[in-house]
């Protein structure tokens, strides 16, 4: 019978805290989190038309950016990533020097590319579709792209982890970088992959 009371005592108890746990979860997933990227863990890769005869495949080697992500609200997500134009690579120094040069990416004149969110809409639990301004060679233009979020955890440091990855393509004309089109393509597919530190 003292069985029976202590059952009926805690289930009665529980149905009393459960409206409790239920609002700490959701106040717990409205919760923002900012993650400041790792450098040493991002790369930019883009992928561009030689010739018609095939694709050749650069990176640029210096990413930063801060991305803001709340589970609960996709309205507060944030991302904006910066590139250093000067640190392409295509595994070529003469060619590397002439990309930097005015003829396309006009380095020293323009010494990032941009992108910075302005609207997060979620697709799933792991993608998004996030529409923003990319600011390449002195032009900025809209872009949405499709953000997926490609891991979560903490590294041995005891830092927590984020993952995102995105792929899309550019027509660089748009951006004023005319220079051999024809020869080389104008349309440019770039792939950007980082790992955040949450701050």
């Amino acid at each position: 019978m003292r069985r029976h009371n202590a059952v009926l005592i805690a289930g009665a108890l529980s149905l009393l805290v459960l409206p409790f746990v239920v609002q700490a979860q959701k106040a717990d997933e409205s919760v923002s989190e900012t993650f400041k990227v790792d450098p040493v863990h991002a790369c930019v890769w883009f992928r561009i038309n030689h010739l018609n005869i095939a694709n050749f495949y650069g990176r640029f080697n210096e990413i930063s950016g801060t991305f803001t992500l709340n589970a609960g609200n996709p309205d507060a997500n944030r991302l904006a990533i910066s590139v250093k134009t000067a640190s392409i690579d295509t595994a070529n120094a003469d060619r590397d020097k002439h990309l930097r040069a005015p003829d396309y990416f006009d380095a020293e004149k323009y010494p990032t590319i941009e992108f910075r969110s302005s609207k997060f809409k979620k697709i799933s639990d792991a993608k998004f579709a996030v529409t923003g301004e990319l600011a390449l060679h002195g032009v900025t233009k809209p872009l949405t792209i499709e953000l997926e979020k490609t891991g979560a955890g903490n590294d041995p440091w005891g830092n927590h982890r984020v993952g995102l990855e995105t792929t899309f393509t550019i027509k660089r004309s748009e951006f004023g970088m005319t220079t051999m089109l024809g020869a080389l393509g104008d349309e440019v597919r770039l792939t950007v992959a980082v790992e955040g530190i949450r701050q």
